[in-house]
């Protein structure tokens, strides 16, 4: 298929973006696209407004396509990865966009017919094989996202560094929400004094000295050479560096150690594992835990019917943002632990929480463009973003998409 330069390519890098500065030129795909679009949003609460000031639907948010020729080219080329890219090259705009979004994710079971589901197999492109999670797959994954920059993050996260779902309370405070999500992880696998931990996900470390102030010892594992900086730093200032210990590892290379881990967490990790590896994965979970301990995870799900008809889809987000992942159900993740030995005995799910958690997020990262763009990130990067943090909030306030903790242990 050969490919045109997008009408906005002047100011995309075709080196860095190669996707979005260039147009698939594919009338009839185009022609097409269109045709099942407007078929597709004809029974959406969506109003869709054209250049020109032609406008379909009469309710709802409103998408604005600026040039249709190229958001169809692409929606017919590429359907979801093209819908993004489209977003990314200003194709197409919204005020509200997590509200557009919703309006797709409401529907995302349906907007394919159920009968024509199975074709899925067959249409878009397969992940990449160097995206596969192997030890070296998962390391250059991990780098494409976690190592943009430290700075970058603590723009917009709140002032505990966590990139993942809060668990909110009435007093709505950001950091104060975010504690309570790693405490009642603590409190359900008996974190205190003299707990031996294995953390495997790092994060930029919040989890770990919360753990070491109550007086345990923590092992954290990540491939992030970026965020173990941060997180020892941070450790040495919280003045718990003597019980954190963070190390640069796979969680396939944690070396055993005498009687095992007390406790094993592991936050919102299992995502970018990959389904091939869940049996590793939990297997390590199983083989590093005390007698007696408990393994608290704190996961992205998705129904099971959901996941069984997406499970080998390459999307938008595997390309631009998380290489190589996969969200689980939680059916599947009490499958894979359960073949370990484990079963989960407590969950939780708070999926609004992670609405409203990436709300705030992108508020406060679209607030702070300036600040990003002058850490060197280019406008398509500030689109790119802006699309993926809307992406995620609309499919945690449609449903689509869930949070749990689960808490496990062995089988008696």
């Amino acid at each position: 298929m050969t490919t045109v330069l997008s009408p906005v390519a002047d100011r995309i890098d075709p080196g860095r973006w190669p996707d979005v500065a260039a147009t698939p030129r594919s009338r009839t795909r185009g022609v097409v696209a269109a045709a099942v679009f407007r078929r597709i949003v004809e029974r959406l609460p969506l109003r869709v407004a054209y250049p020109g000031g032609a406008v379909t639907g009469s309710t709802g948010p409103t998408m604005r396509i600026h040039r249709p020729q190229a958001f169809f080219a692409r929606l017919g080329a590429d359907g979801l990865i093209g819908f993004g890219e489209s977003y990314q090259a200003g194709d197409w705009d919204a005020d509200d966009l997590v509200g557009v979004l919703t309006v797709f994710a409401q529907q995302m079971g349906t907007l394919v017919p159920p009968r024509l589901q199975w074709l899925r197999r067959f249409h878009g492109p397969r992940a990449p094989r160097a995206e596969r999670n192997t030890v070296e797959g998962s390391r250059r994954n991990i780098h494409r996202h976690y190592d943009l920059s430290n700075d970058l993050f603590a723009l917009f996260l709140d002032e505990s560094m966590s990139y993942s779902s809060a668990l909110f309370d009435r007093s709505q405070d950001f950091t104060l929400a975010q504690h309570r999500k790693i405490d009642r992880l603590l409190d359900a696998t008996g974190v205190r004094s003299g707990t031996r931990v294995l953390e495997i996900g790092t994060g930029w470390g919040e989890l770990a000295i919360r753990a070491a102030r109550r007086g345990a010892r923590v092992l954290s594992v990540t491939l992030s050479t970026e965020q173990r900086s941060l997180a020892l730093r941070r450790a040495a200032e919280a003045g718990v560096a003597d019980r954190v210990d963070v190390r640069l590892r796979d969680y396939r290379e944690i070396e055993p150690v005498a009687g095992g881990y007390d406790a094993i967490l592991s936050v919102e990790m299992i995502e970018a594992v990959g389904e091939a590896y869940w049996p590793t994965y939990a297997a390590t979970l199983e083989r590093h835990l005390a007698p007696g301990g408990s393994v608290g995870l704190q996961t992205i799900t998705m129904a099971d019917d959901r996941l069984a008809e997406t499970r080998n889809t390459y999307t938008w987000i595997h390309k631009y943002v998380f290489p190589g992942g996969l969200v689980p159900s939680v059916p599947a993740i009490e499958a894979v632990l359960g073949r370990a030995g484990l079963a989960v005995r407590d969950r939780l799910d708070f999926g609004l929480d992670y609405a409203e958690t990436l709300r705030r997020w992108r508020a406060t990262f679209n607030a702070r463009r300036g600040d990003v763009a002058a850490l060197g990130f280019d406008a398509t990067f500030l689109r790119t973003w802006n699309f993926y943090l809307a992406y995620c909030e609309a499919g945690f306030a449609a449903g689509y998409i869930d949070v749990s903790q689960l808490v496990s242990g062995r089988v008696k």
